[in-house]
């Protein structure tokens, strides 16, 4: 399937590693010229990797998604490059584990910052510039707590439900005027991070990494957890001209993990 995205400009963030790098891969071997950026100089790596692989234009920026200015200098810098902006992929790291009495109210702070105001931001430096050439696509990637909290991650299922709100909110606003709006929800996918938690996971139990993955997947009917390539053909999908009636939707990328009916 043509998934239309030959020179389009896209914009993912997070991206030097993990679901962002597996974004922006996705989106460049669709034909896309990409612009990424991360809070580490990871990023130049990640950017010459997906160029050499690709041979789409490829701009990094490193960007702190918590600072404001910075996120304005990114976008604009990535405007200017591309001189148009079709897509932008929000992703961020996510915030700290803890229950409700594990944390204090800075830790919330700093928590709304990265998930909440981060994809807030974006969309304000990004969506003039969708408006002035009449379309868009804007992706959110959280997570499937937003359907099934989990466990343990009081910031993560509280904060994300903000920007399915935002996402929603988007949707119903700037649908008539050619931007689509929507989120990718993953549940467990096997990242470079969740190599090392699992590895982890395993030396402090004296078991094996298959064994401490076998766990966490307990739950999903597919029996397994979703891997980066499916997830970056599922948000190029998404975020592009192929999925244009999908408007306003929570896709959840868990392997019929969630339990829910809708």
């Amino acid at each position: 399937m043509d998934l239309g995205l030959q020179d389009q400009a896209a914009i993912v963030t997070a991206a030097s590693r993990g679901l962002g790098k597996a974004a922006a891969h996705a989106l460049a071997r669709e034909g896309a010229n990409i612009a990424l950026c991360s809070r580490t100089d990871q990023i130049f790596t990640t950017a010459d990797e997906i160029q050499q692989e690709t041979g789409v234009d490829v701009l990094a920026v490193q960007t702190d998604l918590t600072e404001p200015k910075q996120i304005e200098a990114m976008i604009a810098k990535a405007h200017n490059h591309f001189n148009k902006v079709d897509i932008l992929i929000i992703n961020a790291g996510g915030p700290p584990p803890g229950g409700f009495l594990d944390l204090k109210p800075e830790d919330w702070s700093a928590a709304v910052d990265l998930t909440v105001m981060s994809a807030v931001r974006l969309c304000y430096a990004v969506v003039p510039h969708m408006l002035e050439h009449g379309h868009g696509s804007i992706v959110a990637t959280q997570s499937y707590s937003v359907k099934q909290p989990i466990d343990n991650l009081i910031l993560s299922n509280s904060l994300r439900m903000a920007v399915i709100g935002l996402v929603k909110s988007l949707a119903n606003e700037l649908g008539p005027k050619g931007i689509r709006v929507n989120s990718i929800n993953p549940a467990w996918t096997w990242t470079e991070r969740v190599q090392q938690l699992m590895t982890d996971r395993a030396e402090r139990s004296g078991t094996t990494v298959d064994e401490q993955a076998g766990k966490v997947t307990e739950d999903v009917p597919l029996g397994r957890m979703g891997t980066v390539e499916e997830y970056g053909k599922a948000i190029a999908w998404l975020a592009s001209p192929a999925a244009s009636f999908i408007h306003g939707h929570a896709l959840m990328f868990d392997g019929g993990a969630t339990k829910t009916a809708l």
